[in-house]
């Protein structure tokens, strides 16, 4: 896949970096916590591309992206995304969104139902004290950014694949080279906002995007009963659960996560 130039565009009180690849009917990616968008697998990305409009964007104090003072939330971050929708001319989209970014796409799909066409939650979560979190130090260690690239990316590893997996493979030829970065404030003030979210379990009911949700059973990082929760209470969800596959599931199985987005988009 060929890397794009990254373009700059205006979105209430911040300017946020983006990406675009291929084209059709556009499908918009949101990113998970403190993660920039280069960090999305390229050949899922080009799998995608081949049918799609695929836009890819820093959220808010990642990457390139700007920040303001205004205090961060999952809902501040959804309504950017329906921001930058709008500055790009695309009045509806499919959403799908990984980690904290299904968080996000959740409250999207709830306050701009009309901007939703299908929605595809990566391991994603329903927030507030119904969603089953992994430890503080899971999340502690996910937000630090310190050293170099390779000290941050090493720190990853261990969380994103499962012992069994990290044993047989390298995991450096399976993700991305990573070059955007961002600062230890930003990404704690995005933990800050994912712990704080109140949620959306009494609201999923509410959603009617056509639903599907994917998930590792070896998730360390949001457990994959969480995503059997979404998939219960979301009406007509589809559950696809990825068997011996961890927080970093697009980099294990990009072909069959691939396939599976594909398969329901195009359903």
């Amino acid at each position: 896949m060929v890397r794009v130039p990254n373009t700059l565009i205006s979105v209430g009180d911040v300017t946020l970096a983006y990406h675009e690849y291929g084209s059709g009917y556009p499908i918009l990616f949101i990113n998970g916590l403190a993660s920039a968008m280069d960090t999305w697998n390229p050949p899922l990305i080009g799998r995608i591309s081949r049918n799609f409009r695929v836009i890819v964007f820093d959220n808010r104090g990642t990457g390139f992206s700007g920040a303001s003072d205004e205090p961060f939330s999952v809902p501040l971050f959804a309504k950017d995304a329906a921001g930058l929708m709008e500055r790009l001319g695309i009045a509806r989209a499919h959403v799908l969104g990984f980690s904290m970014g299904a968080c996000i796409a959740q409250e999207l799909a709830l306050m701009s139902p009309e901007k939703v066409d299908r929605l595809i939650l990566v391991a994603g979560d329903c927030g507030g004290a119904e969603a089953v979190r992994a430890s503080p130090d899971i999340f502690a260690r996910l937000i630090d950014k310190s050293g170099t690239i390779e000290d941050v990316v090493n720190r990853m590893f261990p969380l994103l694949f499962p012992p069994a997996w990290l044993a047989t493979h390298d995991p450096l030829r399976y993700c991305p080279a990573v070059e955007e970065t961002t600062s230890n404030e930003n990404a704690a003030r995005q933990l800050a906002a994912f712990a704080m979210w109140p949620g959306s379990c009494s609201r999923l009911g509410e959603i009617r995007s056509r639903t599907l949700v994917i998930t590792g059973d070896e998730d360390a990082v949001v457990p994959c009963e969480n995503s059997r929760q979404l998939a219960g209470k979301i009406p007509g969800a589809e559950l696809v659960v990825f068997p011996g596959a961890g927080h970093g599931l697009m980099y294990q199985c990009p072909d069959r996560f691939g396939e599976t987005a594909i398969g329901f988009l195009e359903r």
